[in-house]
């Protein structure tokens, strides 16, 4: 490689001299002033101007190649690739003298100059150009190979120890003297560490989230506080509680029913009573068609499964019609809980006793609603009884 190098110099300047030494040479005559020449015309000694400036630009452009491919050569020991970078740029370099030469041969016609000497000149120029051209990609090239082989090298590969050690930036035991505070406790050296980055980010981090929950929670209030989110959330409590309530009071029946004794709960079936039960059991329940509600005497049972299971099935047959189709079970345990309610008050006009004497110790067993049969409803309304 050395060898090609070397003779790529040699040729460069061997072509460098003698198109120097053919431009510049004075022909010396025997006899006489010399005769005009085509050299003495305007135009060809622009043109050769032009050829010597871009051969001397060849030369430093090859230079630059030839240095560029033999460093790229002793790193990667590419023999093959480099050495056809050097033939192309000696062929290239071998052709701008012979055209010189072939120039400065057809040049020394007497008289104005020719088409054909013009024509030299130009493809001179032209080769030269070319070759100019070939030089810089090949620059090119080799320079940005140049970069992807730095890059390559210059990228880092991953390690444990180099994170660990980066994100707490501890200082190497070398160092510690220049950070040294001078102070020391039972052999303990205080130090002007910095904190570590983790430490830091960390720390802005923090920073970053007091200014957005600053400002999103006492400026803007597009969130509420802790407080006003409890209230909400009692609210919301309150609200799933009586979804479920009322969800699950549906499901009740003549086996699960109890007795409610909220005023709440009493009213929702004062409302239903006035409504449904009023025209027979007047609307203190002293009765009228139907049986008075307010003494101990009942004819089906007085506890509360007896009436809600008189209510929602009825006696067709005595008067008393099925209410099941016409309320849901919430609202006839509502009403059968107000019937109840109603034991012991004191109406205007009480109907007198019917049925068997009834105590809460006395109960008879309830029949389940699948073993229940209710006869047919008339089609007139009909007096309840109890």
């Amino acid at each position: 490689m050395k060898l090609i190098y070397q003779l790529i110099q040699k040729k460069v300047t061997r072509a460098a001299t003698l198109m120097l030494f053919l431009l510049m040479q004075q022909p010396v005559w025997a006899a006489g002033p010399p005769a005009p020449s085509e050299m003495s015309d305007p135009m060809a000694q622009l043109l050769v101007g032009i050829i010597v400036a871009l051969l001397l630009v060849i030369v430093l452009l090859a230079y630059v190649v030839l240095g560029a491919a033999e460093m790229y050569l002793d790193r990667y020991k590419e023999t093959r690739q480099a050495a056809k970078l050097l033939v192309g740029a000696m062929l290239l370099l071998g052709s701008s003298p012979l055209f010189a030469e072939s120039t400065a041969t057809t040049a020394v016609q007497v008289g104005k100059l020719s088409d054909t000497s013009l024509y030299a000149l130009i493809g001179v120029i032209i080769v030269e150009l070319g070759a100019i051209f070939y030089l810089l990609m090949n620059l090119r090239a080799l320079l940005s190979k140049e970069k992807e082989v730095a890059k390559a090298e210059a990228k880092p590969s991953f390690s444990f120890a180099d994170w660990w050690d980066k994100i707490n930036k501890f200082k190497p035991v070398q160092e510690e003297s220049n950070i040294d505070l001078g102070h020391d406790y039972d052999g303990i050296r205080e130090l002007d560490n910095r904190l570590p980055p983790w430490w830091l980010y960390g720390f802005y981090a923090c920073i970053v989230f007091a200014v957005i929950y600053l400002y999103r929670f006492h400026v803007s209030h597009s969130a509420p506080l802790s407080g006003e989110e409890y209230q909400l959330a009692v609210t919301q409590a309150a609200a799933d509680k009586e979804a479920y309530l009322a969800k699950a009071a549906n499901k009740v029946d003549e086996n699960t029913v109890v007795y409610q004794s909220s005023s709440d709960y009493l009213a929702g079936g004062q409302k239903i009573f006035t409504t449904a039960c009023a025209p027979c059991h007047l609307a203190d329940g002293g009765g009228s068609v139907g049986p008075n509600l307010t003494d101990d005497y009942w004819l089906h049972g007085g506890t509360i499964k007896d009436i809600f299971k008189t209510i929602k099935y009825g006696y067709p047959e005595k008067g008393m019609k099925s209410w099941q189709d016409d309320y849901t079970p919430a609202q006839i345990a509502q009403l059968a809980s107000f019937v109840k309610s109603l034991h012991g008050t004191h109406p205007a006009k009480p109907k007198e006793p019917q049925g068997v004497l009834f105590t809460e110790n006395s109960t008879a067993p309830v029949g389940d609603s699948s073993t229940h049969t209710a006869a047919p409803d008339s089609s007139a309304a009909k007096p309840a009884t109890k």
